[in-house]
């Protein structure tokens, strides 16, 4: 994970900071007067097929009409009774009613959604910044009271309440239940890269198993946490704080929901600095094989600076060789897992898992390097363990966060699944590999869960225009690698209003990493209305 909240993941839906000079220029865009609305929910087409097209035939998300119908004024019209949050002084904490399915709204089915906020400390308040760290399924709620303090500097604060919003489905906000902690214990060690029959066998039942629990225990809910609903609850949330428009900060699948924010409500649009970004066009196929290859990417690069060292547990040569090294290495925990300590022994999955989460961040390279050395010189597993069960959000008493749960019902409700059946997995494989020597097979079984999953996609591939928007700042990483690069330049191409920001660097997200340029150009851009010329970068 990178930091706090943020580190969780945007990967498949079963893969269960320096100063820097400055070299984008800026420019001061006039903001013309809000327009408030709101309507029904979209069209855009139906599902397009297993893989759910190719990019370019992705259908186009309408807005919703202006007025906000009859129906839904109760929920707009709302006050929130905020109140203190136990055990974090600054925060208030308040529970936000809104419809279970928009589309056929009955009070009797309303669902609560947690939000807090730490209101502005100047007088020159500019608003309500929502925040959004990603997932999908991570808590809002908990990466605003965690990190607002440092990821946002004092002048932000001072003029923006600091808001977060747990979607629904997720941390305090009707989260999906699915498996007990021993249950999940259980899944995350299945083989995910079964080798015969008998272990396919296996990994399918584990998914079959998963789905099964989660619509036990969450039931209808299941079918009403599509990222387009979170989107409306926003809107809800905008006018119940009294804003005319939405000023907000997004990392990872956090631009997808401000993309569709965007796209549903375009003249609602205030500040939406979206990082890490995801492009809603593609299938699901295309984004997994895709952050197959960003994962490889981010690999390589943490394998070169491995080679650098005085010893690295992957050899001197990086590349190839460090793939083939810690391949060798995942298949000898295949067939004899190591000891940890603990009565769960580190597994080939379990492994590929704690690697995974090391590359969310260049700060965690010395622990992984670390991690891998003890594991692969000492047979020490428990290092690798701990990132692993990091990533999964295990707790020390067995319990698990909800975001393993929340992140495939929303994945899966989005998009149609890339796969049904472990035929189908077996003839992309070699697509996968290329795109990941080193993850490739991990990426493409994973793509099993969403094929098994209990409930039909809502949801479509869709090309967000958001015509009409204020200027939205995209920020991509060249080497990040849950969000490829090139998903950064997609979002902001389709964005009639979107300006790419590029960072030069490695890591899942870039604003308030310590970076000094990326930093100033989002300050600018929410304190100032600066936004950067076309082509800017920052190194």
């Amino acid at each position: 994970m990178t930091r706090f909240a943020r580190s969780l993941p945007l990967l498949t839906a079963g893969a269960l900071l320096l100063t820097a000079a400055c070299s984008a220029e800026t420019r001061t865009e006039e903001r013309p007067s809000p327009s408030p609305s709101a309507g029904d929910e979209p069209g855009g087409g139906g599902p397009e097929g297993a893989d759910g097209g190719a990019a370019a035939d992705a259908p186009v998300l309408d807005p919703l009409p202006e007025e906000i119908p009859a129906d839904l004024q109760p929920y707009y019209e709302q006050e929130l009774t905020w109140r203190g949050c136990p055990g974090v002084p600054g925060f208030q904490c308040a529970m936000l009613t809104v419809p279970l399915d928009y589309e056929s709204v009955d009070p009797a089915d309303d669902i609560q959604l947690t939000v807090t906020r730490a209101r502005a400390g100047g007088a020159d308040r500019l608003g309500a910044l929502l925040m959004n760290p990603g997932g999908p399924g991570a808590s809002a709620v908990e990466f605003a009271q965690d990190a607002a303090n440092y990821i946002f500097p004092a002048e932000v604060r001072e003029q923006y309440d600091m808001v977060g919003l747990d979607a629904r489905g997720t941390g305090g906000s009707e989260p999906i239940e699915c498996l007990t902690g021993p249950e999940m214990d259980a899944t995350t060690q299945v083989d995910r890269t079964p080798d015969d029959e008998e272990e396919m066998q296996a990994l399918l039942t584990a998914h079959e198993e998963f789905a099964a629990g989660c619509q036990a225990n969450s039931g209808r809910l299941l079918e009403h946490i599509s990222t387009i609903e979170s989107a409306r609850d926003m809107d809800v949330l905008r006018s119940v704080l009294g804003d005319e428009r939405l000023h907000y900060v997004g990392f990872s699948y956090g631009t997808k929901l401000g993309a569709v924010y965007a796209g549903l409500f375009p003249q609602r649009v205030g500040h939406l600095v979206l990082d890490a970004a995801v492009d809603p066009r593609l299938s699901t196929l295309d984004l997994d094989r895709e952050q197959a290859g960003g994962f490889e990417t981010a690999f390589r690069s943490f394998a070169a600076d491995c080679a650098s060292r005085r010893s690295c547990p992957l050899g001197p040569e990086g590349g190839d060789d460090a793939s083939a090294n810690l391949l060798a290495f995942f298949a000898e925990l295949d067939a004899t897992p190591l000891e940890t300590g603990q009565d769960r022994p580190l597994t080939e999955s379990l492994a590929t898992t704690g690697v995974a989460m090391a590359l969310y961040s260049e700060s965690l390279w010395s622990e992984l390097r670390l991690a891998l050395t003890a594991a692969m010189d000492d047979g020490d597993g428990a290092p690798l363990l701990a990132l692993a069960d990091a990533y999964n959000e295990r707790e020390p008493d067995g319990s698990y966060g909800t975001t393993m749960f929340a992140f495939p019902a929303i994945s899966c409700l989005d998009s149609p699944a890339a796969t049904t059946t472990p035929e189908e997995v077996l003839a992309q494989l070699p697509d996968y590999e290329e795109a990941s020597p080193t993850f490739g097979r991990d990426f493409a079984w994973a793509t099993l869960l969403c094929g098994v999953w209990p409930v039909e996609p809502s949801g479509t591939p869709l090309t967000i225009p958001a015509a009409g928007a204020d200027p939205i700042l995209v920020i991509g990483t060249t080497r990040d690698p849950a969000t490829p690069f090139a998903w950064a330049e997609g979002l902001a191409d389709q964005l009639q209003s979107g300006i790419l920001l590029t960072y030069d660097g490695d890591g899942h997200g870039a604003y308030g990493g310590g970076n000094g340029c990326v930093d100033a150009v989002v300050n600018d851009y929410l304190l100032a209305n600066t936004t950067p010329e076309e082509g800017a970068s920052c190194p």
